[in-house]
């Protein structure tokens, strides 16, 4: 069997982020991912927002790496060919006596080397933010914040590094994993259910899981915890309503109930956060939903109930208050990176190249590839670009004019490229292309994109799922007589 150098459990923007940084390298690695595609875990429901490090401890491991992370993800996107839009934070604040807690989440970010950090006034925010509420006294702005789509991030990432040699294991869940150590040398054998990896070094990048991974290596002083965040999209014609990041000031166990501007044009606001039990558990609630109206309308009044399209769920793993990054001394070869919450995805770059020094100090040999193919070509959206281009894209390709999905502006080229890149599922086509995710909420495009799954797949539409085993869209097959 051929052992790996290095094996990434674990499929989000974090695994992914290691996977690509590690295939600078010549090594030998492998990711595996328990779902049917990935971002298909924590990622899936990530408000896409790049923070600047505003909201975190000054001497906290997620402030630093946050911080170094906003700097690296400008790179990786350029690099990528992933849309980055810097937008800036406003934290508001409606009473005066709060305004002594901006000073001080400036100073603590500030310490963190987080530039241009200013106290903006209301003669400010009403001319660069005309819709928040006249309530509002002052904020705290930072400009360096940004935006991202986190689904089609994960795929360009995964997909550079499986250019740069790395292997992606899908549906490959974990079920055990035999550690030995001989000859100064770690050996891990991971069974999964799709047979058995070898391995010299191992990262556990599991995400809500990772506790459950660490365990069958023998490490148990952590516990992961889901804290649950409803979110609520609204439709792309309020996609004037703000043109910042708007925060309230933070809480104990979280950044507040935000009103987001997305990469995509649809506002979102949200989450709430409540720790739960259930890993699986991603339903909404009505109290939720009017937790989060609440919230947003003491920022934004024109908000209303009938502007929501979408809702949904996710769930950050909480592991603490700070990240976990390190090597396991008593699993040598093991590098553990959990409770990786906010702000997981902006320090995901930052992260990675944390991991890539650990792997180094404790004896990874890494050298660098005499190529490392770091450029991507940008994917081509529809709904990104000025008509004008479009219409040069049809007389290239006929397929750009044959749009799919009406509400988002997506073409059966655009659909057929996602399966090229790996999409199996309904809901991987729609993180890669958008396809689904307007008002409509595929009532047009649904079955036309099942169809051209079910061909380039050469599977039934009956196994045509939305995001894998036991999703299925339609449950069998009758004959009309």
């Amino acid at each position: 069997m051929n052992i790996f150098d290095v094996i990434i459990i674990g499929g989000g923007v974090v695994g992914a982020a290691i996977a690509r940084e590690l295939s600078r390298y010549t090594l030998r690695i492998a990711l595996l991912e328990k779902e049917e595609e990935l971002s298909f875990g924590v990622s899936k429901s990530n408000s896409g927002i790049i923070h600047p490090g505003t909201q975190n401890p000054p001497h906290s491991l997620k402030g630093k790496l946050c911080v170094q992370g906003n700097l690296l993800m400008r790179k990786v996107a350029q690099e990528l060919g992933v849309d980055f839009k810097e937008v800036g934070e406003l934290i508001v604040v409606f009473n005066e006596k709060d305004v002594s807690q901006l000073e001080k989440i400036k100073k603590d970010a500030e310490q963190l080397g987080v530039p241009q950090l200013q106290i903006v006034r209301q003669n400010w925010l009403a001319k660069n933010e005309p819709n928040l509420s006249k309530t509002a006294v002052a904020a705290l702005y930072a400009p360096t914040a940004g935006i991202i789509s986190p689904y089609r991030l994960v795929y360009d990432l995964s997909e550079n590094a499986v250019r740069n040699g790395v292997t992606i294991h899908l549906l490959s869940k974990v079920e055990n994993i035999v550690s030995s150590y001989q000859s100064n040398k770690s050996l891990f054998e991971i069974h999964t259910n799709k047979g058995t990896f070898k391995t010299r070094y191992c990262v556990n990048a599991a995400g809500l899981f990772a506790d459950d991974i660490a365990q069958l290596m023998g490490i148990n002083d952590f516990t992961i915890t889901p804290r649950k965040g409803e979110e609520f999209i609204l439709d792309k014609k309020k996609h004037y309503i703000t043109n910042h990041l708007l925060f309230p000031l933070p809480q104990k166990t979280s950044k507040g109930i935000l009103v987001i501007k997305t990469a995509d044009g649809n506002p979102m606001i949200g989450p709430t956060a409540y720790d739960s039990d259930d890993k699986e558990d991603v339903s909404t609630s009505g109290q939720g939903l009017r937790d989060v109206i609440s919230a947003a309308q003491q920022m934004i009044p024109a908000i209303q109930k009938e502007d929501i399209i979408a809702y949904f769920a996710g769930l950050r793993p909480v592991a603490g208050d700070d990240f976990i990054i390190r090597h396991e001394k008593n699993t040598p070869g093991c590098i553990t990176v959990a409770g990786i919450q906010s702000p997981g995805l902006t320090a995901a770059p930052s992260i990675a190249v944390m991991v890539s020094h650990l792997l180094k100090e404790n004896g990874l040999l890494l050298k660098k590839k005499i190529r490392f193919r770091k450029y991507r070509s940008k994917t081509t959206h529809l709904f990104a670009i000025p008509f004008s281009k479009t219409k040069k894209l049809i007389k290239k390709e006929a397929a750009y004019g044959d749009i799919v999905c009406r509400c988002e502006m997506v073409s059966a080229k655009e659909v057929h490229d996602a399966i090229d890149r790996g999409a199996v599922t309904l809901d991987g086509i729609k993180f890669r292309t958008r396809a689904g995710a307007g008002r409509c909420h595929g009532g047009f495009c649904t079955t036309r994109i099942m169809k051209m799954l079910s061909q380039h797949l050469q599977k039934p539409l009956i196994a045509i799922t939305k995001k894998g085993e036991g999703s299925e869209v339609i449950k069998e097959e009758r004959s009309v007589d």
